[in-house]
């Protein structure tokens, strides 16, 4: 495309954007001059109190001649006053200060306000002219309004009236002076913002406004204002010092951060931690290692209050400060220390925890396992590993757990040692928690290390090694399981028996899980065995892909003697309800003239016969659905079956 083009096409762009704001501006007017309309004919209140919202956003100074007069209106004098205050131009403030001259009341309070939030500064002399006035709500707002327009004529007039006012309107004269004292500094004029703030603090004024303009004083000195800071601090008022908390946070500086963490102190032990807590929320680098010291010793709730600080604010300096509260004794400063350990962001916080173990001992050997073992710190586990014997109890049991989180698969060999080294039933149990925390992760390569312990004459150590080979599945741990339920021991037989059972759960499609509990149901020692067997061949059946519909319905049919209790048949059912077919209705018909598992079977039914199911007629389908309709007493079911009785 050449230039020529390019400013040509611009031109009509530009020409096409003029066109439709000239349009906008046309239907703004437009709009305008039927509100105005509206204002200035007799239509109910109401309707004008909303005309008058719209004409806060399409109002300009021709709407202001017809929205003057209601603000001598009390019921439409605040809706007016809603587009007066945002419309442009100086009419509108004409038409307030005016109002101002001739209103009462309530009517003149909205007027004066109103005036302040246009912030005319041509209104100053008369606002201050109603600082004197007998009616205290209108020599507040006066008050307030200076306040929002500020300037020099404002700030005497506010001064003078601090000693002058009734008490009725001295906290509006305080407020409007905070206000005006903000406006200076916003000037950049801080000397004159003091002088205000100085006079109000000092005043006969609510505390509120006290406590105002003493947060004002602080900030407008800046570092001038640590004296004041710290005064409010050292105040037995709770209100001055949590003004000076407050202020504490917001007051910028180097040296004000280093004024603070030395008044921590001087204070009372029940106020460090809430100083403390503030000196933590400056931007400064001062902050931490004032929250550092304070971590090391002292008070305990200002050594907690740090250390939790110091999750966020720490790195690896903090490490040796915390590891020392970590180990010290007492036990809630020893849970927080470690907790914050436990999070400090950094991977060179790990690198330091694992250096620091391997020459570490008792209770700092105890912490840093831990540590490693919540922090995931692969590089600790050689000394970890090292640890699983310990002498030290702790230690142990500490080592133990943290090689159940970080363990690979050479520790499922060390740790199926220690278990055969292991008498204690607790230590036992830590064991196992680990090892098949372990296994779970390294699989199948898991199995040799854990075939030991199924060849253990003690039943407690073969049990374990079952439940180990559980986690993996396959050939070998079935294996294992199979031989188990085969041997002598009567504790390891009824727990292999157990694991068989819920075999599927894990592994629904092993077959020869399925094939091994199809031969217990009826060859099992005890009936308890035979009955564990069934429920799992039931979940295998009811589990496994490979077997089609016709054959899953086939499985359960052929064990249709067995099934005579409720939990078994509501797992046929279960089974029949998601393999479809002519023989799994017919089935779940017979099922369902046991009330205990009725209405599992009538559900299954609708699900069934709702359906287009290949090999079941129509008529097969209306006699079950008209047969749940009829029975069922679960208005859910029968709902379902009408529904799906209307559809056929």
């Amino acid at each position: 495309m050449n230039v020529a083009n390019r400013h040509f096409i611009g031109l009509v762009l530009l020409i096409a954007v003029l066109a439709a704001a000239a349009a906008v501006g046309q239907d703004q007017a437009t709009k305008q001059r039927e509100l105005i309309a509206v204002l200035q004919s007799n239509a109910a209140s109401a309707e004008k109190a909303i005309t008058c919202k719209q004409l806060a956003i399409y109002g300009t100074e021709e709407a202001v001649p017809s929205l003057m007069p209601l603000l001598a209106d009390k019921e439409l004098a605040s809706w007016a006053r809603i587009a007066l205050e945002v419309i442009p131009g100086p009419a509108a403030d004409e038409a307030l200060r005016e109002a101002m001259g001739t209103l009462q009341g309530r009517l003149l309070v909205g007027a004066i306000n109103s005036i302040g939030v246009r912030r005319d500064a041509m209104a100053v002399d008369g606002l201050v002219q109603k600082l004197g006035d007998n009616d205290a709500d209108v020599a507040s707002a006066a008050a307030v309004a200076l306040g929002h327009i500020g300037g020099d004529r404002a700030a005497k007039a506010l001064l003078q009236a601090l000693t002058r006012s009734p008490a009725a309107a001295r906290s509006a004269v305080a407020e409007g002076g905070v206000l005006c004292a903000e406006w200076y500094l916003a000037k950049d004029q801080p000397a004159e913002a003091v002088r205000l703030y100085d006079a109000i603090r000092q005043a006969d004024v609510p505390n509120q406004r006290r406590l105002e303009a003493i947060r004002g004083a602080i900030l407008a000195r800046k570092s001038g204002g640590i004296g004041l800071l710290i005064e409010q601090l050292e105040s037995a008022d709770k209100g001055r010092f949590g003004i000076g908390l407050r202020t504490a946070r917001e007051l910028a500086g180097r040296d004000v951060t280093e004024a603070l963490a030395a008044e921590l102190d001087r204070l009372s032990p029940e106020k460090r931690p809430l100083l403390l807590l503030a000196l933590a929320d400056r931007n400064d680098d001062a902050v931490s290692p004032a929250v550092l010291r304070a971590a090391q010793g002292g008070p305990k709730s200002l050594r907690i209050t740090a250390i939790n600080i110091l999750i966020r604010l720490g790195d690896v300096a903090c490490v040796p400060t915390l590891l020392a509260a970590a180990t010290e004794g007492d036990a809630e400063l020893g849970k927080a220390a470690q907790e914050t350990l436990s999070r400090l962001r950094g991977k060179e916080v790990d690198a330091d925890l694992a250096a620091r173990l391997p020459d570490a001992k008792g209770k700092t050997r105890q912490v840093l396992i831990e540590l490693a073992g919540q922090r995931e710190i692969g590089a600790a586990l050689p000394a970890i590993v090292s640890s699983i014997e310990d002498a030290d109890a702790g230690v142990r049991g500490a080592a133990i757990q943290a090689v159940g989180v970080l363990g690979r698969d050479q520790q499922v060999a060390d740790l199926t040692k220690l278990l055969q080294k292991t008498a204690g039933s607790a230590e036992r149990s830590s064991i196992e928690k680990a090892l098949l925390a372990v296994t779970g992760r390294s699989g199948v390569k898991s199995v040799p290390h854990l075939l030991p312990l199924t060849k253990s004459s003690d039943s407690s150590l073969h049990i374990i090694g079952l439940h180990a080979l559980a986690v993996v599945g396959g050939t070998e741990a079935l294996g294992a399981v199979k031989a188990a339920i085969a041997g002598n021991d009567a504790t390891v037989q009824d727990e292999a028996v157990r694991i068989l059972s819920t075999w599927p759960n894990n592994w629904p499609e092993d077959t020869e899980a399925g094939d091994a509990l199809l031969r217990l149901t009826q060859s099992g020692a005890k009936m308890s065995h035979q009955v564990l067997a069934l429920r799992g061949y039931l979940q295998h059946v009811r589990g496994n892909t490979k077997l089609s519909n016709n054959q899953k319905v086939a499985r359960v049919m052929d064990l249709r003697p067995q099934i005579k209790r409720p939990e078994e048949e509501r797992l046929a059912i279960a089974v029949l309800g998601e393999a479809p077919s002519s023989d799994s209705l017919e089935l779940l018909t017979t099922l369902a003239q046991d009330p205990a598992v009725a209405e599992e079977a009538y559900s299954a039914i609708v699900k069934i016969a709702g359906a287009e199911t290949p090999g079941l007629s129509k008529e097969q389908r209306q006699q079950a659905l008209r047969m749940v309709a009829e029975k069922s007493g679960n208005n859910g079911t029968k709902r379902r079956a009408r529904e799906a009785l209307s559809k056929i």
